[in-house]
């Protein structure tokens, strides 16, 4: 079979979506779409979403890509390419999460500024026993840091590395995560966009190559009841005109502080703390991870290198000075989570907001912080309803079309426990 194009974008629920093109396309530049994919929710169910014109005709929308981004793919007989989202009048689609994180690296540019992405990702393994029931799939030597075939006795893992590797992913780390059966997969630092393309990619390629095994790898922020949760930890830096990383302090005896840049992103992430949950952490199954004492971004706070703090300064210097934000899980969309943290960094640049001092208690059970997130998503996307000013830096109606799907995603799941919420998600997630 001659090679083929698969031509994809991430919707508003975080869904890859896209379509098989022959190869007489591949030297073509768009394809079109329904606009009123979002409009739709996990269970195919139709939904009248602000800018989903579901009422208004199910209009077109086109994707458009450059010829350079498209790529080879872990199907060795197509190739794959992500690409923007355009209205049928050839105006940029404002519901776009990679539209919205280009303009959130613009804001940045426009201060002689490159954002600098580098994401973790958590997942678990999951498989189907017998009676068709979704199980933890058995690993009986793994742990914290677990590697081997104690850890992946499939060895799935060796099988996304080397794909990784062909594809030209850039993989800092794959380890077995505290919780069984979890994994950690760690893409290196890159600039922005192409950080999250590949993180896109890369869970897409993940989960496909794992269910040739029979493995569901689900990045679900809590699918285990009884386990911990899975997160999305958004590391970020900036390289200034000179390529120098801009947080680094130059001066040997400022080593371990913070300059102003970076006092101003972390006053920005403190002060959008509760916005940004309605965002980056969008599902109802979300809460269930966001718990005091979890690790897991649930507190309104920052420290330095504490893992009990939302946002984590990295003791590191120079060239590895960084920010580690720890609230947003993989239920999110990437681009538009990103985006947002690189919008409330800069509103805490733009607004001098205040900076509370730094976290000196241990994050279990002693916190000097005293306000955390919603306790569920109702509360949480009330919150990003109220901040206004996160609303306007990301787009009113990319937020209007992910606060109406996620309040129906509460209805929807509000019945469900256990399996049958575990199944709402599974399949996309």
């Amino acid at each position: 079979m001659k090679d083929r194009l698969r031509a994809v974008f991430c919707d508003h629920l975080s869904i890859v979506r896209g379509k098989y093109l022959p190869n007489s396309k591949i030297g073509d530049d768009n394809t079109r779409f329904c606009r009123s994919t979002f409009g739709v929710h996990f269970d195919r169910d139709l939904l009248d979403a602000p800018g989903a014109m579901m009422m208004q005709g199910l209009p077109d929308m086109e994707l458009v890509w450059k010829e350079e981004n498209i790529r080879d793919s872990w199907d060795e007989a197509t190739k794959i390419v992500i690409g923007d989202l355009y209205d049928n009048q050839g105006k940029p689609l404002n519901l776009c999460p990679r539209g919205a994180l280009k303009r959130a690296v613009k804001v940045w540019n426009d201060k002689n500024l490159n954002p600098k992405i580098g994401i973790e990702l958590e997942a678990f393994a999951m498989v189907k026993n017998d009676e068709g029931k979704l199980v933890p799939y058995d690993t009986p030597g793994a742990g914290v840091y677990g590697t081997g075939p104690f850890a992946d006795p499939l060895r799935f893992n060796d099988d996304i590395w080397q794909t990784a590797d062909e594809l030209g992913f850039s993989l800092d780390m794959i380890t077995a995560e505290y919780d069984t059966p979890q994994f950690e997969y760690v893409l290196t630092f890159d600039d922005a966009l192409k950080a999250v393309d590949d993180v896109v990619l890369f869970r897409l390629m993940a989960r496909e190559i794992a269910f040739e095994y029979g493995i569901i790898l689900t990045f679900l922020p809590k699918p285990i009841a009884e386990a911990g949760g899975s997160g999305m930890h958004i590391n970020f830096s900036f390289i200034d005109k000179n390529g120098d990383n801009a947080f680094a302090l130059h001066e040997k005896d400022n080593e371990g502080k913070m300059n102003d840049l970076t006092k101003g992103c972390v006053s920005g992430l403190i002060h959008h703390h509760n916005g940004l949950s309605g965002l980056i952490a969008p599902t109802s199954n979300s809460y269930d991870r966001l718990q005091p004492g979890s690790l897991s971004g649930y507190w309104k706070n920052w420290g330095g290198d504490h893992r009990n703090v939302t946002t984590r300064v990295s003791t590191e210097s120079g060239k590895k000075a960084r920010l580690e934000h720890r609230m947003a899980d993989a239920s999110s969309n990437p681009y538009t989570s990103v985006a947002a943290i690189l919008h409330a960094a800069n509103l805490g640049i733009e607004n001098n907001y205040n900076l509370p001092p730094t976290e000196t208690g241990n994050g279990f059970d002693e916190n000097d912080a005293t306000e955390g997130t919603a306790a569920n998503l109702t509360l949480a996307l009330d919150d990003l309803s109220s901040d206004k000013d996160l609303i306007d830096a990301l787009g009113a109606e990319l937020v209007d079309n992910h606060v109406f799907m996620r309040r129906q995603e509460v209805i929807k799941t509000e019945n469900l426990k256990g399996d049958e919420l575990l199944n709402f998600y599974i399949n996309f997630i």
